[in-house]
């Protein structure tokens, strides 16, 4: 794999600690590259790019829907429903879409062929660009389940065409946070520079570990003197991708929805570093690990 294949995947314990600041800066410090906004619950990658023509698809899932005429009453379904979205009330079945995953196991076990399906569209694929980066954003509509099938559909849409794709974790650890990394080269974990910011940083970091990912740490926020977050990172040997200071001049141009990179050479250069380490780092562990 060249490097310029890369997924990178940008992860952090909660929201509000940097990941979409590293995520749209690394994506635009690469120059020709990917940007893709698996955050699809509340994804704001796009009020930073500000993309063009942007186009859009709809995402479907397939839920049940009973026949009654067939149905007799056997609650075989029910029973296998692990979410509860099937009930048996006043003689006939009923199915809760809000709760219901598309599993599509109770139409398998119905004996009586009584489970069929119908389409229901859960959110929305947007895809536009901005300069040289492409930029995919994945929405859910509010009130919806799970957002895994937009992520599916989401990464679907990465090309193996020679460029450098930057992948926007949802914050947490959840399904929808192994959806985003499980195909990932590289894993960028952000941390700020607190307790609690620890507590948030080793989250992510047995997920990673979990999933058998290489992975470094991006510092956010950073000043002068005691670090948890780097004590952390260095008592566990994880890699110190990069630091970002904790400045009024980068939080202005974050909050105005400026990308920095674009607007200041030294952050230009900070995330380039930043970049070039963690190309080094799917390098090294290519090599060793072929």
């Amino acid at each position: 794999m060249e490097a310029t294949n890369m997924k990178i995947a940008v992860l952090s314990g909660k929201g509000g600690t940097g990941k979409t600041l590293v995520s749209v800066n690394l994506a635009a410090a690469a120059g020709q590259s990917v940007y893709v906004d698996c955050d699809v619950e509340e994804p704001n990658g796009h009020l930073f790019f500000k993309p063009l023509h942007v186009s859009e698809n709809e995402t479907t899932i397939k839920i049940p829907i009973i026949n009654r005429a067939l149905c007799n009453g056997c609650r075989k379904c029910i029973e296998f429903c692990k979410f509860n979205a099937l009930a048996f009330i006043k003689d006939k079945v009923i199915v809760f879409d809000e709760v219901c995953h598309s599993c599509g196991g109770c139409m398998l076990v119905c004996p009586q062929k009584a489970v069929l399906e119908k389409v229901k569209t859960i959110g929305k694929i947007q895809k536009g660009c901005s300069e040289q980066v492409k930029v995919l954003s994945g929405i859910l509509n509010t009130g919806e389940v799970s957002g895994v099938p937009i992520i599916k559909n989401l990464l679907k849409e990465i090309k193996n065409d020679n460029q450098i794709n930057i992948i926007d974790c949802p914050p947490g650890s959840a399904c929808i946070v192994m959806e985003s990394i499980k195909d990932a080269d590289y894993c960028v974990l952000v941390a700020e520079p607190t307790a609690f910011g620890v507590h948030n940083l080793n989250m992510v970091y047995e997920l990673v570990t979990l999933f058998h990912k290489h992975y470094g740490v991006v510092l956010n926020k950073c000043l002068d003197g005691e670090n948890p977050a780097e004590i952390f990172c260095k008592e566990k040997g994880i890699t110190i991708l990069g630091k970002i200071p904790f400045e009024t001049e980068l939080g202005t141009l974050n909050s105005n929805a400026k990308i920095a990179v674009r607007e200041k050479e030294k952050y230009h250069t900070l995330f380039s570093v930043m970049l070039q380490n963690v190309m080094k780092e799917v390098q090294h562990e290519t090599a060793v690990n072929p």
